[in-house]
């Protein structure tokens, strides 16, 4: 015979609500958690009084001090669930200063502020729940946390729909990969990020998509979607060596110049080198794309090719690839350094593997909370600058045959 499974104490407390307030529907059970958290915030403050005054309630031996209970005072306070009436316990000489909710505080909402900024900085359900007894003296379940989270999802989605800006002139793209439980087991999923540089040098992650894996299909979606969005033009996307993505690129946005990232080049091309020769090759390498002129990089990877072509696999790394090489050198040196890399990018992701490190999400809701409160943060950092060296970027972009006509006409 089967064991019956033991109820935990959230979901007696949930029974409890339940069976006391019958709720029917989510308004119902909004006044339900109304008709909770004041007794709870009733009973957390009387505790306080207690303190203040070194004995308990109704307690008939001598006391060591003239101060008494002195009634109580009504006030509401915002929470989540609305605006909840609570009796806030008195003394008799006025020197009692609860601190749960503060003697003008009219809005107690901040805890749960607390637990979204401590999970946009990655924090699991248990450290997040450990840091809330710590602070505020009282247990929050990983339920809770998951409920004060989830509050963010609708503003994410509204997020992810939003209206673009009809003209960017980067786009980076990249994916990451992070761990989903699906059906019992545990699945590597790819995450698609779009980071974009407007006019005036703003970063600005244009959204997030989930797919199996990475592919060239579900980048046309995506590229669908940002042009649905509003995006009528894109000057110059940078990507890695995704087979299919240029094409799927070009055909919703045909006038984009789109860049091969060398720095991904230099890491496929290394593979083939042995690491006692990795600096030397390195700094071949950068007499190529960094050279002053188209003459001067053919020149240096004509030299390349004889210093290295005991490695064929890395020499034929850049000879396939040598278009991409070539087409930095129609730009100035200042764009180049721009679209050449995809480190913009791959710097975000990095910050996003910060809060995706701490193992299997339950599902996609679960990685696009943590992922847009992640935005939120670095919206904050990118609000005060833009992109080194945009003025002179800018300059470059406007002289430029044919630059200047398609920044106007969407600017």
């Amino acid at each position: 015979m089967a064991r019956k499974k033991e109820k935990t104490p959230d979901q007696e407390i949930a029974q409890k609500i339940i069976e006391e307030y019958k709720p029917e529907n989510v308004e119902d059970m909004q006044d339900a958690l109304k008709g909770v958290f004041g007794p709870m915030f009733e009973a957390m403050l009387q505790g306080e009084i207690t303190n203040h005054l070194g004995y308990e309630s109704n307690n008939k031996t001598e006391k060591s001090t003239e101060n008494r209970r002195n009634g109580y005072i009504s006030k509401k306070v915002k929470t989540s669930a609305g605006e909840v009436p609570v009796e806030v316990p008195r003394d008799r000489n006025g020197s009692f200063e609860p601190q749960l909710i503060k003697k003008r505080q009219r809005d107690v909402s901040g805890i749960e502020k607390s637990v979204i900024s401590m999970y946009a900085r990655g924090m699991s359900q248990r450290d997040i729940s450990k840091t809330i007894q710590d602070i505020y003296g009282f247990e929050v379940s990983h339920e809770m946390i998951s409920t004060i989270t989830d509050s963010v999802l609708e503003e994410q989605q509204k997020w992810q729909e939003r209206p673009l800006k009809s003209l960017y002139t980067f786009l980076f793209v990249d994916c990451m990969y992070v761990t989903i439980r699906r059906d019992r087991t545990a699945q590597k999923c790819a995450v698609y990020v779009v980071l974009g540089l407007d006019v005036d040098g703003k970063k600005d992650v244009l959204g997030l998509w989930i797919g199996e894996t990475e592919g060239k299909h579900v980048w046309m979606q995506v590229f669908d979607e940002i042009k649905s969005r509003g995006v009528q033009d894109v000057l110059f996307i940078s990507m890695d060596g995704v087979s299919g993505l240029e094409e799927g690129a070009k055909s919703i946005f045909p006038d984009v110049v789109v860049q091969r990232c060398i720095v991904h080049l230099i890491r496929n091309s290394i593979k083939y080198v042995p690491t006692k020769d990795y600096k030397a090759y390195t700094k071949d390498l950068k007499n190529v794309y960094r050279a002053s002129s188209l003459k001067a990089a053919e020149n240096a990877f004509e030299t390349f090719k004889k210093n290295w072509g005991k490695y064929p696999g890395a020499v034929d790394t850049w000879g396939r690839n040598w278009k991409y090489v070539e087409q930095l050198f129609d730009f100035t040196s200042d764009i180049r350094r721009v679209m050449y890399t995809t480190n913009a990018i791959e710097s975000v992701n990095s910050s996003f593997r910060k809060v995706t490190k701490k193992g299997a999400f339950p599902n996609e809701d679960a990685v696009f909370k943590v992922l847009y409160l992640r935005i939120k943060e670095l919206e904050l950092k990118w609000s005060t600058g833009h992109y080194r060296n945009w003025a002179n970027v800018r300059n470059q972009l406007y002289i430029m045959p044919g630059m200047l006509e398609r920044i106007e006409k969407y600017t």
